[in-house]
Parts: C-alpha cells; structure tokens; sequence
C-alpha cells in the first residue's frame, strides 16, 4: 500500500471529526468538478455510479464494473474517495479488496438485503462490517473508513417509536464490530437526530434533499457526515431530458443556459 493512499484515508479520518459535507459524484468528471468545488473528500452515490454504465441501482453492476468506476475516479482527484459498494455484493471482504485496489479509503456498507428491505439483523450485520475491516487492514490499509448504512428510517423498518432504539442497537453492534460512522438515510428530524447522536457509539451520517434541515443545523444537532445520495446525479438527468425535450419540441435551447464551459469541464478531466 502507497504512502500516499495511508495519508488520504488518514486524511479522510481526520475530515471527520468536524462535519464532513459530501455531494456525491458518480463518474470521472462529476468527480473532478465536485473537488474542483472544494470537497474535502469525494463520496460516489451507487446509483449515480450504475446509472453511468446503463445499469439499475441495487448491485445492477458487478464487483468489478464497480471498482473499475471507483478506479476512474481516484485518477482524477487527489482528495480521499469513499466508494459505495451498497450491500458488499455477494462476498464483501472480495468488494473491500476490490475498491481498496481501485483507490478507495473509505466505504458504505448497507444493512439492508434489497431495495426496500428486508434487512441484515444486528448481529449478521456486524459479521460483515467485521469481514470489511479485516479485509482492508489485510490488504494493507487497516485505516479505512468503515460508513455503515442502516436503512431502518429509509424503508420504514418496524413501528416508527421502536426505530430510534433499533438504530442504537444496531450502532453498538457495528461499532464493536469496526464501524466508523453510522449511516441513517430517511432520518432528518432535528430533535430524534439528537437522541441519536447523544446515544449513538459511532458518529452519525445523514443525507439530505431539497426541504431537509441545512447544514449549519444538523451541525449543530451533532451530525458528523452529511451527503446527498442520488440527488445530485438526478438533478443532472433532469437538465439532459428537459434540454432534449425542449429541443425536439420547440427546436430551441434556453434549458442549456448556464452550462459549464467545454474547456471548464475538459480541464478538470485532463491529467
């Protein structure tokens, strides 16, 4: 293992004890542009990443269509890359090795079995976060950023006044286990955010979209990572299919103002 690759995810480490604010990338050049924007860090979104290949979400790629994305983004950024390799795939110690090769300091793992669930319980879940962690550290970088995922508040897993406990329990577990951080998607309420972060072992990381809390407030309520998952990818969808439409339609092209200069983009993807 590189020098250079044990000071990124040291770097990565040290990002987060502050508030570490991630928008996703989900190739190359979003990427280049995202740290050009001054991310600390770059965090790809598994969507974003499948999409670009013409796959769906949910392990629509194989382990290596994967990694060879994540490889394609750390050669054009010199911040730390965290990979989402959503459920780990069918072996997730091969995954970690994988993503480690390509480049990656940091991961998220997913606690769920599928899109919508159901879900890992605690106690098999933190056997996988146990795999990932000896997995990184046998193939040389025990520094790697372990973001476990619980999906309990994004698909509505069990009655809603049992989730904040089952939350904890499973943060405990994948704490032991060599979590670094808690992952909560679906969670944004201020005041059960605060319970969580006063309870939870581990640090916690939530997502956000258009109408959630600011920054500046989940900061204060304690939240350590902050990303945006597929947001940014599906806002950039949109512009393609609103532009091409527009164009077919009514032959003009005011949906493609304010577009980024070609050599703005092209620089930022030229080594």
């Amino acid at each position: 293992m590189s020098t250079n690759r044990r000071e990124l995810a040291e770097k990565l480490r040290v990002l987060h004890e502050g508030t570490l604010v991630l928008p996703n990338a989900w190739d190359a050049a979003s990427a280049a542009l995202i740290a050009r924007a001054g991310a600390p860090a770059i965090a790809t979104t598994s969507g974003g990443v499948a999409w670009s290949a013409g796959r769906p979400d949910g392990h629509g790629l194989t382990r290596e269509e994967m990694a060879a994305l994540v490889a394609r983004i750390v050669r054009v950024v010199d911040v730390p890359v965290t990979a989402d390799i959503e459920g780990g795939y069918d072996d997730v110690a091969a995954t970690v090795r994988a993503v480690v090769e390509a480049g990656a300091v940091g991961i998220n793992l997913e606690d769920s079995t599928a899109p919508g669930g159901p879900l890992f319980d605690a106690p098999a879940q933190a056997e996988r976060v146990r795999a990932a962690r000896e997995a990184a550290t046998a193939a040389g970088l025990p520094e790697l950023w372990i973001n476990t995922r619980t999906d309990v508040y994004l698909f509505g897993i069990g009655a809603p006044e049992g989730r904040l406990d089952d939350v904890l329990t499973r943060a405990g577990a994948y704490a032991a286990a060599g979590a670094d951080s808690l992952f909560v998607p679906g969670l944004v309420d201020l005041d059960t955010l605060r319970a969580l972060v006063k309870e939870s072992p581990l640090p916690v990381n939530v997502m956000v979209w258009p109408g959630a809390p600011t920054v500046a407030e989940l900061a204060a309520a304690g939240v350590r990572r902050i990303s945006v998952g597929t947001a940014i990818a599906q806002a950039a969808y949109a512009v393609a299919q609103r532009a091409a439409a527009e164009l077919l339609e009514h032959g003009t092209c005011t949906a493609l103002a304010g577009g980024l200069d070609f050599g703005a983009v092209n620089s930022a993807v030229t080594g």
